[in-house]
């Protein structure tokens, strides 16, 4: 089921907008809860992204992202990591942008794999989500990180992590589904 666009449907894009930002604020928040680790934070972003693409759909994740990378070109400290590693554009020369893109397409691919569907395709939706993340993410890392270490650094240390978020996310809006 998909719990946000099915009950949104008939309200008003107020409404919608309203939805759209609080998930863009969650983005932010997740990425403020961090484990430090070099070069790429782990953070809890991953988690709000996928739960927020399952839930909401690609097109209010999608927008939700978009409201997010908005807040952080603005200069607003919304990135994992900043002010320290900087703000707006100056963040995004360092090596964790393409993770950012990878995360817009996430919300694409998981919102549109989990739709109407139950436990185990939400799990399977975000696991394509998480390998959406990963695969721009690992390419403009490369910029940043040799070639024989790319894979060590940028997926090794975050793969446990990463299928922790996803049974916790997909349980977590089964949850929430079954109390509706």
């Amino acid at each position: 089921m998909q719990l946000a666009q099915d009950r949104l449907a008939p309200h008003s894009l107020a409404a919608k907008a309203s939805l759209t930002l609080a998930a863009a604020a969650l983005i932010a928040l997740g990425a403020k809860v961090q484990v430090p680790f070099w070069p790429v934070p782990m953070t809890l972003q991953t988690l709000a992204v996928l739960v927020i693409a399952a839930g909401l759909g690609p097109r209010l994740g999608l927008a939700a992202m978009g409201a997010y990378m908005a807040a952080g070109l603005a200069g607003l400290p919304v990135f994992a990591g900043s002010p320290e590693r900087g703000l707006g554009l100056a963040y995004l020369a360092g090596p964790t942008t393409g993770f950012l893109i990878g995360m817009a397409l996430a919300m694409v691919v998981t919102g549109a794999l989990a739709q109407g569907r139950g436990l185990g395709m939400r799990a399977v939706a975000m696991i394509a989500g998480t390998v959406a993340i990963y695969v721009p993410g690992l390419i403009w890392l490369s910029a940043f990180v040799p070639a024989d270490r790319l894979l060590a650094v940028g997926v090794a240390p975050f793969i446990l992590g990463d299928m922790v978020k996803i049974a916790v996310g997909a349980l977590a809006l089964q949850a929430i589904t079954r109390r509706r």
